[in-house]
């Protein structure tokens, strides 16, 4: 049994049903898209200059010495008040835009423009200015990558989410293009949301995605390009039947989001997932349709996981359990599993799961019901709304990202952007562990390697500091590799038993570790970010690994979100603790094991910026040496610029 677009399935048990329908008047506007945006760039303009004379009135509160930041732990008497800043994102029934852990004892940091000017990436991608958030239907087609995201034209600031548009040869390389949608019909009046792409057998491209009406509710929609034959798929079209699906009864009008790129059953109907909840159950919602103009909802979701709240950017898709190929996500055939991704948005967190799905019933059994879609994360740090596309070129799946700020609104103004995107990376199934994803950073980016560093073999004693010498450390790929004496890990009888990474940071010391990198740190160590191991040995002599990076004590100001973030990490008998790390700025990308756990950590130093950045090898156990190697390349950058159209 099914239920159409517009009405429910017989026995469907969602509490509080609300039907959905048009509101009245708003069948479509005379109002033109330019017309449109005008009004909210003057709302925009108002919004800035209340923030800047906010910003004007602290600082001429607040001109009293700053005091010095500690480089041990910050241990607080009392935890000090919290002053929230405006929330932005919740009240339109989206996940939170903004940073919000001022403390009201702190003053803002008086950034300068040549501070700020550092934080800007030299090798990731980012809008010439303005705010950008998630990475949305990203596609191959001519000889081209492309790539669409939220952006606002007129502030860095999040609000009037319009679609960006850039497009690489080589996924690193991008140039900018015109905006590929803006917000101007009814369905869509307060965003143009979350979408995907789905490239049709016969080539045609049709975009799902998310829009919001002026009253807030969550539709999905399809548009498609003006001239296929394009290579820069400049021009787009609503479709003018739009919106082809509405929330069903028993779903909140604002808990109906985020279209998955669909996938082909054998019967050659196409399904598309879509992310929801009910009360505070997260689930997946799944459409059939044969036309992409008229779809139906199947009867029961294809998994749902109680306690989790709102699921946001859900992406599905096989995975080859036989090789590191990638799979187009209609491939249905031995040897696969599926990987079912979710962003809670409740903890601004994604999470996933690997299982089997089986499609005659529409569900997704997940291979550990322990892990389910909750006990794996994507990412351990700053990255959140997560989406993957088939890459027909090299046969690989890849993942982008959206890296948010976490330092003030009134840092982003000054600066004039807002948040970037992680470097592309390639996902395939990690077959030693049979348990995880292995994350890696696509092989373009080392096109980007430039003066080489290689220290072969290099012993670090307990609480021993060892600087790396380069010239320049705010562009790095860093590749180190770490070894442990088996006897000396035998030797020690226990070892921080309920260790895990947000419960200290890399100047707690213990028997087993940390040991690592410090980066983007000053010749003082006044202001370093440490990414490292720690083990703890439970007392059946059993070994658990954890992969953290630590920013407690990465900048000087207080303005500015600075925690501690990892998880555990598999290192199967006979491996090394291996570790790969870029630096880009403010930016920092960890990768461990291979990519079975990633950190992204977002910095934002005050003394360790330009010339005065380093790299050092630490070693902060007590009882093991360890012995470091190491390969470190400075990144040229990949001069992202707009479009030569001139030169067409």
């Amino acid at each position: 049994m099914k239920a159409t677009a517009s009405g429910p399935a017989p026995g469907r048990d969602f509490e509080h049903a609300v039907p959905y329908s048009r509101l009245s008047g708003q069948a479509e506007t005379n109002a033109s898209p330019a017309a449109y945006r005008r009004s909210v760039k003057n709302l925009a303009g108002i919004f800035l200059a209340v923030l800047c004379l906010a910003s004007l009135i602290a600082l001429i509160l607040n001109q009293e010495p700053h005091a010095s930041a500690k480089v041990t732990a910050i241990r607080p008497e009392s935890s000090p008040e919290t002053l929230m800043p405006p929330s932005r994102g919740p009240s339109q029934g989206v996940s939170e835009k903004t940073f919000r852990g001022f403390s009201v004892d702190s003053s803002p940091y008086p950034w300068t423009n040549h501070l700020l000017a550092w934080q800007r990436t030299g090798f990731h991608f980012q809008p010439e200015n303005n705010w950008m958030n998630g990475k949305y239907s990203p596609l191959f087609h001519k000889g081209w990558y492309h790539f669409f995201y939220q952006y606002n034209p007129d502030s860095p600031v999040w609000a009037n989410i319009t679609w960006g548009h850039a497009v690489s040869k080589d996924l690193i390389r991008w140039f900018h293009l015109p905006v590929a949608m803006v917000p101007d019909q009814w369905y869509d009046r307060t965003g143009v949301w979350t979408g995907s792409a789905t490239v049709l057998p016969d080539g045609q491209i049709l975009m799902l995605y998310t829009g919001k009406g002026y009253d807030l509710t969550e539709t999905q929609n399809v548009a498609y390009p003006a001239n296929l034959s394009d290579p820069l798929l400049l021009d787009w079209v609503k479709y003018p039947g739009n919106p082809v699906m509405v929330p069903p009864p028993g779903i909140g009008l604002q808990d109906f989001r985020d279209p998955t790129t669909a996938w082909m059953t054998r019967d050659g109907k196409w399904r598309v997932a879509i992310g929801s909840k009910v009360n505070k159950t997260g689930m997946t919602l799944v459409y059939e349709t044969a036309n992409f103009t008229s779809f139906e909802l199947l009867d029961e979701p294809m998994h749902v996981v109680p306690g989790m709240g709102m699921w946001e950017c859900v992406d599905f898709f096989p995975i080859s359990t036989r090789d590191n190929n990638g799979l187009d996500t209609s491939f249905d055939g031995p040897g696969i599993k599926h990987m079912l991704k979710a962003g809670v948005q409740d903890v601004f967190e994604d999470f996933y799961g690997l299982g089997t799905y089986d499609p005659a019933s529409n569900k997704w059994t997940p291979d550990n019901p322990e892990l389910d879609v909750i006990g794996l994360r994507v990412d351990y740090g700053r990255y959140y709304a997560g989406k993957t596309f088939y890459d027909p070129n090299k046969q690989r799946r890849i993942l982008w990202g959206w890296i948010s700020e976490t330092d003030s609104d009134q840092s982003d103004i000054m600066k004039g952007w807002a948040c970037l995107q992680a470097i592309p990376r390639t996902v395939v199934y990690d077959r030693k562990t049979g348990s995880n994803i292995l994350q890696w950073p696509v092989e373009e980016v080392e096109s980007l390697r430039l003066s080489p560093l290689e220290i072969p073999e290099l012993e670090i004693r307990p609480g021993s500091v060892v600087p790396l010498n380069i010239s320049s450390a705010s562009q790095l790929d860093i590749e180190a590799r770490f070894e442990v004496e088996k006897e000396a890990l035998e030797g020690v009888l226990e070892a921080d038993v309920g260790y895990n990474c947000s419960s200290a940071g890399a100047t707690v010391r213990g028997a087993l570790g940390p040991f690592g990198l410090l980066v983007v740190a000053d010749e003082s160590l006044s202001e370093l970010t440490p990414v490292y191991f720690y083990i703890s040995k439970g007392t059946d002599g059993s070994f658990k690994t954890f992969f953290c990076s630590d920013e407690t004590r990465s900048s000087k100001a207080s303005d500015v979100s600075k925690q501690v973030s990892g998880g555990p990490v598999p290192v199967l008998e006979g491996e090394a603790f291996s570790m790969r790390v870029l630096v880009d700025h403010s930016i920092v990308e960890s990768f461990a094991q291979g990519g079975r756990t990633v950190i992204t950590s977002r910095v934002y130093p005050t003394r360790a910026v330009y010339g005065a950045a380093g790299v050092f090898l630490f070693n902060n156990a007590t009882q093991v040496k360890v012995k470091a190697s190491v390969n470190l390349w400075e990144m040229d950058s990949a001069h992202i610029q707009r479009f030569p159209f001139d030169q067409m």
